[in-house]
């Protein structure tokens, strides 16, 4: 599997595919900074970072499937995908590598970003609870999102496709969370508390305030397995359909 997801990691970084990823959540991050800065009243640069993260989320799910549209789809459109299927690894190896090595790239771009907090500590104030916290919290919501590219591109032949869907779905998790706020949805407790519960905003809420939660923690590892899972279940439906 470690073979694998080298492999996978630089297939990323062999191409310039990454790279303009990687120049693009850094420029929309960046925006978001500075943007931050402009609409403080004070001369002390003292915000959290978390509403970097709120207000620029929308802009990094588009990256993302971008990012994954490839794993898989790429693969069958060439029709190499023959040669992992009937190699002495399982199916869930494989999945598992190709979203790890998609996780690792999206961490180091995240990494890449602390070059901002760095910069505000330098000159002002970061909250530390709020900037760990918020960063551990976009990083797990932002692997359910991997994990959904992963699994759109299991579904397709076309990595073009693959992003289109990948990006609708990214579209229809923030309508969800925006959903869940309405009139509507909250005139009706029940309903919304079904809805609340499955809201990744609402549970990205409490890291954001720099609260670490082990519910929302396991919430965000578990619908990531699930999707992981479903992807698994996907590819091994059509391996046995091919005989």
């Amino acid at each position: 599997m470690f073979s694998l997801y080298k492999k996978e990691v630089q297939s990323y970084f062999c191409s310039p595919f990454a790279y303009v990823v990687s120049a693009l959540f850094l420029m929309v991050f960046s925006l978001s900074f500075i943007n931050g800065i402009s609409n403080m009243d004070s001369n002390v640069m003292k915000f959290s970072f978390s509403n970097i993260f709120y207000n620029s989320f929308f802009y990094f799910i588009f990256l993302i499937p971008l990012l994954t549209m490839r794993t898989f789809a790429e693969e069958r459109k060439s029709k190499t995908e023959t040669l992992w299927l009937s190699a002495p690894i399982t199916i869930t190896q494989v999945v598992f590598a190709k979203f790890f090595a998609a996780a690792t790239v999206f961490l180091l771009m995240m990494a890449f970003s602390l070059f901002f907090p760095l910069v505000a500590f330098l000159h002002g104030s970061v909250i530390g609870s709020s900037l760990v916290c918020g960063y551990l919290g976009f990083f797990l919501w932002s692997l359910v999102c991997i994990a959904i590219g992963v699994m759109i591109s299991a579904m397709t032949d076309n990595p073009i496709i693959a992003a289109v869907l990948g990006e609708a779905s990214m579209i229809v998790i923030v309508f969800l969370d925006n959903f869940t706020q309405s009139d509507l949805i909250q005139s009706l407790p029940p309903v919304a508390k079904v809805f609340t519960w499955f809201s990744t905003e609402a549970r990205f809420g409490a890291f954001s305030q720099g609260l670490f939660s082990l519910a929302d923690l396991v919430f965000f590892i578990s619908i990531t397995l699930v999707v992981l899972i479903w992807t698994i279940i996907i590819i091994e439906k059509r391996r046995w359909s091919r005989g």
